[in-house]
């Protein structure tokens, strides 16, 4: 490839940007320099993103609010494709990456208008409505996972990468499944922004638990900072060991110390799950105009490896009758494991990387 850096655009949010982190860790191990364009809110990763440096341009989510604030946010991306034009021009990328949310749609318009080699990462089972602009306008979309509602001229273009993972989550992959010492360890996880009713469903069905199944309960909770003393206090009631934080910078390795996990269905949570191989109850994100969590749940389920459940029906009731059984059964949360293995992509990154590399090379011909 030519001199220039690779050029990553990414939002701030845990799910845009885990996955460019993993793709820039392995650039770097190869010999290639990385650069990050992104929005404000990735101040927070600044200290840990590994990229040479990092660009923050104006951007905004168009959809939603009063016609007011539409317009604003349209002219906020517009004044985003000028300072991504002039990023472009000074820094000559060899290649530009988005990963989804409109913060990558300043970056990628720029590129493609000055004639850049790019590529886009889809990290969920349906194309979101960003990354749907964008498509037509790169050379390459890479797919977390196989990708539903897509047009037959599109589907020349994808290619199925995986999601990338992080290295934190790699090193979780050889952790051993815990053995069967007669306690369950649950993993409970509402994703980067956390989801208030798992503090509501969770700890009121293992409060109801018998106390004989309270006690084989070892728990840790991811919640958000508001709901912490409340859960725990439920816990502390019930006489339930738990851990409860608001963030855990090492969650993957907490997937692989827990026998099932209850979450929601992000595609950073589905491609861990998979990749370190545990089952999980899976509670996709309701009201999504693009059902991006559920479609990434199903390929969970239709390995046999997660119980997929509408939040409607996530009841103390239902998951009292769960717990119930897999205490009864532990065994049977090994095999959904090692179900969950088959699906996973754990080289994702690297086969991120070779396309990257290789849709760059296209660019200098």
């Amino acid at each position: 490839m030519s001199e220039g850096p690779v050029l990553l655009a990414a939002g701030g949010t845990g799910g845009h940007l885990f996955p460019a982190e993993a793709l820039a860790h392995v650039l770097a191990r190869r010999g290639v320099a990385v650069e990050l364009v992104t929005d404000e809110r990735a101040l927070r990763y600044g200290g840990s993103f590994p990229a040479r440096a990092m660009h923050m341009i104006h951007s905004a989510t168009p959809r939603g609010g009063s016609p007011l604030a539409r317009a604003s946010a349209v002219a906020r991306l517009g004044f985003g494709v000028f300072e991504s034009l002039a990023l472009i021009a000074r820094v000559k990328p060899r290649v530009v990456i988005g990963f989804g949310g409109y913060p990558t749609v300043p970056p990628l318009v720029a590129a493609w208008a000055l004639r850049r080699p790019t590529v886009l990462h889809e990290a969920n089972g349906v194309m979101g409505k960003a990354n749907r602009f964008l498509a037509g306008r790169v050379d390459a979309v890479a797919a977390g996972f196989p990708l539903a509602g897509v047009s037959a001229a599109m589907r020349e273009k994808i290619v199925v990468t995986g999601n990338p993972l992080r290295p934190n989550a790699i090193a979780a992959i050889a952790e051993p499944f815990p053995e069967n010492d007669g306690r369950l360890r649950l993993l409970v996880t509402g994703g980067s922004q956390g989801a208030r009713v798992m503090s509501d469903i969770v700890p009121a069905a293992v409060a109801a638990l018998p106390q004989e199944l309270r006690a084989k309960l070892v728990i840790v909770q991811q919640t958000r900072q508001e709901d912490i003393a409340r859960v725990t206090g439920v816990y502390e009631g019930a006489g339930v060991k738990a851990e409860i934080a608001a963030f855990f910078s090492d969650l993957p390795h907490r997937i692989a110390q827990a026998q099932l996990v209850v979450a929601r269905s992000g595609a950073s949570t589905v491609s861990e799950l998979a990749a370190i191989g545990r089952a999980s109850i899976l509670v996709p994100l309701p009201h999504a105009l693009d059902q991006d969590q559920a479609n990434n749940a199903a390929v969970l389920q239709a390995a046999g490896a997660a119980e997929v459940v509408r939040q409607e029906n996530f009841t103390p009731r239902f998951l009292v009758g769960r717990l119930t059984e897999f205490l009864a059964d532990p065994e049977a949360l090994r095999a959904r494991g090692e179900n969950a293995k088959k699906a996973g992509v754990a080289d994702a990154a690297e086969r991120l990387a070779d396309l990257v590399e290789k849709t760059a090379r296209r660019g200098e011909v």
